[in-house]
């Protein structure tokens, strides 16, 4: 009878006992367990080149040349070239929400996106009263679009290794295809043995 209780009682206590321990954790707090890219990197970057961005001369001289008008971004596409899985899509609407955060430039649909916002809009003229129907060609056309890379290096020598992030962007002149800045942002991490 004993043999008959005790292997029930143990398969739960087995169970139990390697349940992951779960805790809630603010979403800004910084948090590197693996050494990977994680959201703190995707948020401190975007915000610190977003920052870089706006101080650059080539925006006072658009707002100078256009009235004071806010210039129209578009984000395009960000390519993860580096080592490991990267969320680019993450990075890129951490990106946008810093530009539209600043309230210094204004952010155009890009993709997708776009295109179902235009898919809606196709779908309205047939649908939708003539007092709501929104029209065809009122879109507001990018001046610039912001588009680049995440690169990594790795160095590993036994049990240590450093991971090497450099991630460039490029801002260009829709209009010209001129590039008028280009930023970067480098983050270099260190796994190993703990240093004293």
């Amino acid at each position: 009878m004993k043999s008959k209780l005790f292997l029930p009682i143990t398969a739960l206590f087995l169970i139990f006992s390697c349940a992951p321990h779960v805790q809630r954790m603010s979403e800004d707090s910084v948090t590197d367990l693996s050494g990977r890219w994680n959201e703190t990197d995707s948020r401190l970057t975007a915000e610190e080149i977003t920052n870089e961005l706006m101080a650059h001369s080539w925006y006072n001289t658009f707002t100078a040349n256009n009235g004071g008008d806010s210039p129209v971004i578009i984000v395009g596409m960000i390519t993860n070239k580096s080592h490991e899985h990267i969320a680019t899509e993450t990075f890129s609407k951490d990106i946008e929400k810093e530009i539209i955060n600043s309230n210094r430039m204004r952010l155009v649909q890009a993709g997708s996106m776009r295109e179902e916002l235009r898919a809606e809009r196709a779908d309205q003229q047939n649908y939708s009263s003539a007092s709501t129907m929104k029209k065809f060609g009122l879109e507001n056309g990018a001046d610039f679009m912001l588009q680049g890379t995440i690169n990594s290096i790795v160095d590993q020598y036994s049990n240590e290794k450093t991971i090497y992030y450099q991630i460039n962007l490029e801002l260009s002149n829709l209009e010209t295809n001129e590039k008028v800045w280009i930023g970067d942002k480098k983050i270099k991490k260190y796994l190993g043995k703990k240093k004293v």
